[in-house]
C-alpha cells in the first residue's frame, strides 16, 4: 500500500424504518447509549481514519438521512471501522444506502488544483456530493483538448471563491469514475455555481452526475438525533 494514497469515503445513510416506529425505545437511555457507544466506537479509530464531517439529510432527500465523510491512508483502516459500526449497538438501525469511495490527489489537468480536504481547509456548513463520469469519447481526446476544456470550466468555478470542490478518483474501485464532492455555507451558492458550469463545453462529455446529496454539517451526536 502506498503511503502517498489518501481516500476519502461518503457512506450514506437511511434509518431503518422499526427504529422510528418504536418512539419508546428512542428516547430511552438505552438508546442515547446506542448512540453515545456509535460514536466512541468511530473515536477508537480516529488513529488511523479521520471523520471530516458528520451531516444531516434529512429534508433534503427521501433515501437518505446521514452522511459520513471519513479519510485515511490505510483502505484496511476504513474496513475495519465499518465492520465495527455495523456490529455496534445503532448496526441494525442503520442501513448504508450508498458508498462512495475514491482516492485524491492533484488534478492531470492543474498540478496546483486538489480536494480542499488536502489542503488542511476547516469543512464549510453544507455538503453536496455525488458520483461523476464521463463519456468514453472524452478519454478519447488529445490530452492539450481535454486539458483546455477543463481550464475553462475551472475559471467558470473561480467565480465562486467560497465553494471548496474536492474531487476524488474511484478508477476501478467502483462504478463512477469520480466522486465530486462541493462545500459552502450557503446551498444557494452552490446551485449558482453548478448552473453556471452548465455553459463549459466539457459538460458534453458527462455521462453520470447523479444522484446528488445535499447534508447539513452537524456535530455527530444532532445528527443521530436527526435520525429518530
Amino acid at each position: 500500500m502506498s503511503d502517498s494514497a489518501t481516500y476519502a469515503a461518503f457512506w450514506l445513510y437511511k434509518a431503518r424504518p422499526h427504529w422510528r416506529r418504536s418512539l419508546e425505545n428512542i428516547f430511552s437511555a438505552d438508546d442515547s447509549g446506542a448512540q453515545a457507544r456509535f460514536i466512541q466506537k468511530i473515536g477508537e479509530h480516529s488513529d488511523k481514519v479521520s471523520l471530516r464531517g458528520a451531516y444531516s439529510t434529512v429534508g433534503f432527500r427521501h433515501d437518505v438521512d446521514m452522511i459520513l465523510w471519513f479519510t485515511t491512508q490505510d483502505p484496511d483502516a476504513l474496513q475495519r471501522l465499518a465492520v465495527d459500526l455495523n456490529k455496534s449497538d445503532l448496526g441494525p438501525s442503520l442501513d448504508m444506502r450508498y458508498n462512495y469511495v475514491g482516492t485524491a490527489g492533484s488534478s492531470q489537468y492543474d498540478k496546483t488544483h486538489g480536494p480542499a480536504f488536502m489542503k488542511g481547509t476547516p469543512p464549510k456548513d453544507y455538503l453536496s456530493v455525488y458520483p461523476f463520469t464521463k463519456t468514453p469519447d472524452w478519454f478519447l481526446l488529445p490530452f492539450e483538448d481535454r486539458r483546455d476544456m477543463m481550464k475553462y470550466h475551472g475559471e467558470l468555478g473561480n467565480e465562486f471563491p467560497t465553494i471548496l470542490t474536492n474531487t476524488v478518483n474511484s478508477f476501478g474501485i467502483q462504478d463512477q469514475e469520480f466522486i465530486v464532492a462541493l462545500e459552502d455555507d450557503d446551498p444557494s451558492v452552490l446551485v449558482k455555481m453548478v448552473q453556471r458550469l452548465r455553459e463549459a463545453e466539457v459538460r458534453k462529455y458527462t455521462a453520470v452526475d447523479t444522484p446528488i446529496f445535499l447534508g447539513r454539517r452537524k456535530d455527530l451526536t444532532e445528527v443521530l438525533k436527526d435520525l429518530a
